[in-house]
């Protein structure tokens, strides 16, 4: 067992060594231009200075993950002459990465050329390219077991928690590792306890480093953690987020894993009504009210062979009435928009009654929140989930909001389904998703009654 310091911390941990297996991290000296040049911080430099060739880091959100981890594979890639494929949640977070490899290339001179917006051979997912002059080239990806196959080289898995299919990843990434004494740096902030990352803890085989919100500030972070707490107004998300711990999900309506295998990393939240005025498809609307206090949330959906494809998310805080309104109805004039559902309770009643007036009962059905209607659309929304008919953006703010809807269910009549406020809404992005199914569904009209047998879930999740 190797004592290594983390922000003053001093934690046992086992991992591998590149030849023996097992042993302590070499101290790799970092060249003076790099210190010189980038500032690091001792839990970022200890990283970069760890010679294991497996290693797993569960870093808090927003102090530095992806910026070290990018500087240590770019820093190895040239040392070892290796290629290096970063493979990232979704696009965006692959764009992301690799604009943070081309910072550090400028930052330390490192003669470069950039490539990108090549499609993966195949596939519809960008691949972006960093080729240095040693011959070596710098990869990113969306994760996906397509595109994590077919290389040789070392690997980054960036945000892991957040991969959906990651088993499948981690089959195709292992081969990409035999030959050169493949390196592999696995970083992530947990999300929940079924997922490989989490599994990952347990494995002696690699170099373990955690690293908290609390931990980066006394290493010298200029953060204040009580603002960020008390901003954040949700004590779970921020022990997720900040604090690095692997939360129970059994009170969970929807687990993480089930949220991860809803994503697809070639989705955004982009939301384009000139390019949707383009489309031939045919798209269904959810919108979900709010102001100051919670989100106005408009999901939009395309049906597409059975299945229910994301085409955009808009999301304000505190606009007024008439330019939701006017977004609205701008979105409910495209052909394409086939019907809309509403919220119609308290401040939406207004907005949905306008809409009703301007483009008909026939297209536009106002919803108000009920017990039994709040039932009925969630359950909706899961059996979309659970029998892989609706795709959805890989988004953090999407995944924590879906995931912090929690079922309770009582002798007395329907489950009841909760989500605390927080400043990032209150399950606003979820319920305006429930809605879409509904308005994609072939029933129409206000909801009177609700009959039959109890939905039947999946043992994942309560119930």
């Amino acid at each position: 067992m190797a004592e290594i310091p983390v922000a003053g911390r001093v934690m046992n941990e086992t991992f591998a060594g590149e030849s023996s297996g097992s042993g302590s991290p070499s101290a790799a000296v970092l060249p003076a231009t790099v210190r010189a040049v980038v500032p690091l911080l001792d839990y970022q430099q200890a990283d970069l200075e760890c010679s294991a060739r497996f290693s797993w880091c569960c870093w808090s959100r927003q102090i530095g993950k992806s910026f070290t981890k990018s500087l240590r594979r770019l820093l190895r890639g040239i040392e070892r002459r290796r290629m290096q494929v970063f493979l990232s949640a979704g696009e965006r977070q692959s764009r992301e990465l690799m604009l943070k490899v081309q910072q550090h290339c400028r930052a330390l001179n490192i003669a470069a050329s950039f490539n990108g917006d090549r499609f993966f051979e195949g596939t519809n997912f960008k691949q972006l390219m960093v080729e240095l002059p040693n011959g070596v080239r710098v990869i990113g990806l969306p994760a996906n077991p397509q595109t994590a196959r077919g290389f040789t080289g070392d690997v980054f898995l960036d945000e892991f928690a957040m991969h959906a299919d990651d088993r499948e990843i981690w089959a195709a990434v292992f081969p990409t590792l035999l030959r050169g004494a493949g390196e592999l740096d696995v970083a992530s902030t947990p999300k929940g306890r079924d997922n490989l990352f989490a599994e990952l803890r347990e494995n002696d085989r690699f170099f373990h480093s955690v690293v908290t919100l609390d931990e980066a500030i006394a290493a010298g972070l200029a953060i204040d953690a009580e603002e960020i707490r008390r901003s954040m107004n949700d004590d779970e998300l921020y022990r997720q987020e900040f604090c690095c711990e692997f939360l129970d999900e059994v009170s969970a309506f929807l687990t993480y894993e089930q949220i991860a295998h809803a994503e697809d990393p070639s989705l955004d939240k982009v939301f384009d009504v000139g390019g949707l005025a383009r489309c031939n498809g045919e798209f269904y609307v959810g919108v979900d009210i709010g102001r100051y206090r919670d989100l106005t949330v408009m999901w939009v959906v395309e049906l597409v062979e059975g299945a229910l494809i994301t085409r955009g998310v808009r999301e304000t805080k505190g606009e007024p009435f008439r330019d939701q309104s006017r977004a609205l109805h701008e979105l409910l004039a495209l052909r394409g928009v086939r019907r809309c559902c509403i919220d119609a309770g308290g401040i939406g009643m207004a907005m949905a009654e306008a809409a009703v007036e301007a483009f008909g009962p026939a297209r536009v059905e106002p919803v108000t929140f009920t017990v039994a209607v709040k039932d009925e659309l969630a359950s909706r929304l899961r059996l979309r989930i659970e029998d892989g008919t609706i795709r959805i953006p890989v988004d953090e703010t999407i995944r924590n909001d879906w995931h912090s809807v929690r079922r309770s269910v009582t002798s007395a009549g329907p489950a009841r389904y909760d989500a605390g406020h927080s400043g990032a809404g209150h399950a606003d992005r979820f319920w305006a998703a429930c809605l879409a199914v509904r308005a994609a569904g072939k029933s129409a009209g206000p909801i009177e009654m609700i009959r039959g047998e109890g939905y039947r879930y999946t043992r994942r999740g309560v119930w």
